[in-house]
């Protein structure tokens, strides 16, 4: 018997993202009751995939996604050692939209917990799920993998670091309200910055963000006023037209810093020309980004390798597993049978007997294992795993 392992799913590989939405499953509703259909398993959903890893048949598993609308063509299916490395890949951040992002890390550890949650999990999926954590972790700290800014609102604050060096005490203003100031100010946040002014047409908008980052809310009009406190500008506005212009920008006796990251522009290009202004624009962080990546593709082939390491730490623990599953068998069958023939005997006598009777196939079995593990390593799928406890 091979690795009992398998998985389902579905990816950004394989379906459009209208799709995706359909094969997600909520953590409220719709993943507690796959759970219960599916009995042990363990369901990553993301907005990039839905995978559900089981152990044993596959079947109950692909007929849920395709009950929720997903066609045959989109789903892969793999089973024993590739689910595994499957699993450990996605861990590390191998097969994401963006090699090397954290994110999905986080993402295999809440899965595991909402399984454990329901009752869905078991030893083989446990210690799977437990190996590939330690394994992304690993990957984000033994290589590259995970360096450098890959997402545009990084990059930015990349670009103030390398600037600034550190940003401690400077008022930072953000043009915008919406995804990508959310995301660079959740960058920016630990980096002690002194002040944060949020800037949107919508105060209300510009509000709720600030709370959320412990700054300041401005409406447009009180642009000009924010430019004179600002020392960096992240503009990321939905605007069709200019908000900072050359006559917006108060002389200054400091340089003002601007990273314009929105399209169409925040700020027009001739700001840059200003005496004391500094402005930078969405293609000079994407060649920032075009380069960690490139980066980050160097850093696979270290990855692959702690991969191949990790399956093969499994595959011993899995043996060692199934070692002691044919161990337990043995003296149940041994026992079963001395209390058969002995009824009236009283219990000890009973585990004494069948120890005495299991002794010589535990030692068979543990002597098959130290030939395996003295042995030279097996490909694929190793036969000490389809070891069967004898009978009595």
């Amino acid at each position: 018997m091979a690795l009992p392992l398998y998985l389902v799913g579905l990816s950004h590989k394989t379906a459009p993202v209208e799709v995706r939405e359909r094969a997600a499953l909520d953590p409220a509703v719709a993943l507690p009751a796959a759970l219960r259909t599916l009995g042990r398993a363990v369901v990553l959903s993301t907005c990039n995939r839905t995978e559900i890893y089981g152990v044993g048949s596959p079947k109950e598993a692909k007929a849920l996604l395709l009950a929720r609308g997903v066609e045959a063509h989109h789903l892969y299916q793999k089973e024993g050692i590739e689910a595994l490395r499957h699993l450990f890949r996605v861990a590390a951040g191998l097969d994401s939209l963006v090699m090397g992002e954290a994110q999905i890390l986080g993402q295999v550890r809440e899965a595991l917990f909402l399984a454990r949650k329901y009752g869905a999990t078991e030893s083989l999926l446990e210690k799977a799920f437990q190996s590939a954590i330690a394994l992304g972790k690993r990957a984000r700290s033994e290589t590259g993998i995970g360096a450098g800014a890959v997402s545009v609102a990084y990059a930015a604050l990349e670009l103030a670091l390398a600037v600034y060096g550190d940003l401690t005490g400077l008022a930072v203003a953000v043009l915008g309200a919406g995804e990508m100031a959310e995301l660079f100010l959740t960058h920016l946040k630990a980096q002690g910055v002194d002040r944060v002014l949020v800037v949107n047409r919508t105060v209300e908008r510009a509000r709720a963000l600030a709370e959320r980052f412990g700054g300041e809310a401005y409406g447009l009009l009180a642009l000009p006023q924010v430019l004179r406190q600002a020392d960096l500008v992240v503009a990321s506005a939905a605007s069709p037209h200019y908000l900072v212009r050359p006559e917006d920008l108060p002389r200054r006796s400091k340089p003002l810093f601007l990273i314009d990251i929105a399209l169409p522009r925040n700020i027009d290009p001739r700001v840059g020309r200003l005496p004391q202004a500094y402005l930078y624009n969405l293609d000079d962080l994407k060649r920032v980004v075009e380069k960690n990546l490139k980066a980050r593709q160097g850093e696979v082939p270290k990855v692959e390798a702690l991969i191949e390491g990790a399956i093969g730490d499994y595959l011993e623990w899995y043996a060692g597993h199934r070692v002691r599953e044919a161990i337990r068998a043995l003296k149940g069958l041994a026992y079963k049978e001395v209390v058969r023939e002995y009824p009236e005997a009283d219990p000890l006598t009973w585990h004494k007997e069948a120890g005495r009777r299991a002794h010589p196939w535990i030692l068979a079995v543990k002597a098959r294992t130290q030939e395996f593990f003295q042995g030279p390593p097996c490909p694929g799928e190793c036969p000490l795993l389809a070891f069967r406890p004898p009978r009595l």
